[in-house]
């Protein structure tokens, strides 16, 4: 780094040798010589939203996607605020990204200057590192700090820095930077005995995979090979838990299908694999559960468990297949793969009517004529639904939803982030006609950032999961209409391809 390298200069190339190559945002005021800087780098790509919001959920899914690290930038007050809701869906999702949030300058800090936010309190709690830049010679210490927390923890680190820092010089440089690590992880010896005893027991074993099992796909077969198990999955496991897995039954809860909920629900033995689901009601009531998470705060947070064991998927379950005794009765496991594969044929063609296009048929044409290795992303609601249980993992093909977050509008933001990040593959976006009406102003973005994102509108003039909620509940359906407009004229009238399908031959 040159000796004229001012804060600026220094955070842009702290965070590129960190392996970020974008950055989304909005330009002005206070964060403007950081967009100089960038401007003046070849290390980093801006990204011209027009909402900041979607520039936090377009670095959330492309960090989703690549495990690598994307920047956020955003003005004081308001411009840094409007990331919230996007890098909230981006650290539940496990993404890892930076927040370069500026703010007014030093002078001007705390007297109740117009745009003045203090934005620490309001990022804490979204965040695994939220300080701020006071003086240069923290610069690169401090965004090194940044980009390492959000490397090792997954989640998102927020860098507060005000306006006047960016353009002051450090006295001394020294050459910090973010280190990555990948350890074993597994529990002692001892804390085996107890969990090798009762699947030594046999019977109805069922394992239930989350995404911790993210980069332990071939340890969780072979272990349920061993043990001749059942493997249900959350809706994150699902790119690396289905394809191609004898074992597979699908999901359970209110996304799943029978197969899922009958070898959860009715195991004797439910082996929990970094499994985070939340929904209490669908354990099993009587079953000795065992869980595996490689953080010990997990530990029975969710539902009272037996064995609590602490370690990563990948280690634990390497070990176990080595200690345990095969199991040979395999009626456990087909009849659960029976009910799955019955359940999911009837679920793809039960409402099926020339006359109508219905979602489950559309869905299913997507996954038809899609790429072997396309990225598929769903609004909050049905869509997500329909991409669950239709899109079809093979071990190339990615799905993302906000599915701990819960949020609406994130399928094409989070789409713009991937498509950037690999720009030769198809990357299909399944929106609601909710969700895509809620944050429809940056469908500009991907013109004037030449984004050759597919979109494709579930348009049923409806918050329809919504109404499905209130039906459930026994309610009145009540202000869920949409009134829409001609997407396709509209998507025309921004300079972008658009057709409206009416008729199934259409698809």
């Amino acid at each position: 780094m040159s000796s004229h390298s001012n804060v600026a200069d220094i955070i842009v190339e702290t965070l590129a040798d960190a392996g970020a190559k974008r950055c989304y945002g909005v330009v002005g005021d206070t964060i403007n010589h950081f967009t100089d800087a960038i401007r003046r780098s070849d290390a980093l790509e801006w990204v011209h939203v027009r909402h900041e919001e979607v520039g936090g959920f377009a670095a959330g899914g492309e960090a989703y996607m690549t495990r690598e690290l994307a920047l956020c930038a955003g003005t004081c007050g308001p411009g840094s605020l409007h990331f919230v809701n996007g890098l909230f869906e981006a650290h539940r999702s496990g993404s890892p990204v930076v927040l370069i949030a500026s703010q007014v300058a030093t002078k001007d800090a705390g007297i109740g200057f117009p745009q003045d936010v203090d934005p620490i309190p309001i990022y804490e709690q979204y965040s695994v590192f939220c300080e701020s830049i006071v003086n240069p010679d923290q610069a690169r210490r401090m965004t090194a700090l940044a980009a390492q927390a959000a490397l090792a923890n997954n989640g998102v680190a927020v860098l507060v820095v005000h306006g006047d820092i960016f353009t002051q010089k450090p006295s001394q440089d020294l050459p910090f930077r973010a280190h990555r690590f990948d350890p074993i992880v597994r529990p002692n010896a001892e804390e085996f005995v107890p969990a090798v005893k009762q699947l030594n027991k046999g019977g109805k074993i069922s394992i239930f995979a989350g995404f911790g099992c993210e980069h332990a796909r071939s340890e969780v077969m072979a272990l349920a090979a061993k043990l001749n198990a059942p493997i249900a999955w959350t809706s994150r496991a699902k790119d690396f838990i289905e394809p191609d897995n004898p074992f597979e039954v699908g999901m359970t809860g209110v996304f799943g299908l029978g197969g899922g909920y009958h070898a959860v629900a009715e195991c004797d033995t439910l082996l929990l694999l970094g499994c985070n689901f939340a929904w209490e009601q669908f354990y099993p009531e009587k079953a000795t559960i065992i869980q595996v998470d490689i953080d010990p705060q997990q530990i029975g947070k969710r539902h009272p468990v037996d064995i609590g064991l602490v370690g990563s998927v990948r280690d634990t379950c390497l070990a176990l297949a080595k200690m345990v005794d095969e199991q040979t009765d395999t009626h456990w496991v087909d009849n659960c793969r029976k009910q799955y594969l019955e359940a999911l044929e009837h679920d793809a063609h039960e409402s099926k009517d020339d006359a109508l296009i219905h979602p489950q048929e559309l869905t299913l044409a997507l996954n038809a004529h899609a790429p072997d290795d396309a990225f598929f992303t769903a609004d909050g609601g049905s869509p997500m639904v329909w991409m669950l249980r239709h899109i079809h993992a093979n071990g190339q093909r990615r799905t993302l939803s906000s599915l701990v977050h819960g949020t609406m509008a994130n399928a094409y933001p989070q789409a713009i982030g991937i498509q950037k990040a690999f720009p030769k593959r198809q990357v299909i976006a399944m929106c609601g006609d909710g969700g895509l009406t809620m944050l429809m102003g940056d469908l500009l973005t991907l013109k004037q950032e030449k984004v050759p994102l597919k979109i494709v509108v579930y348009n049923n003039s409806s918050l329809g999961f919504v109404e499905l909620e209130q039906k459930v509940e026994g309610l009145l359906d009540s202000y869920t209409d949409l009134e829409n407009p001609d997407f396709d004229k509209l998507a025309q009238a921004m300079g972008i391809w658009g057709k409206r399908v009416e008729e199934v031959h259409e698809l």
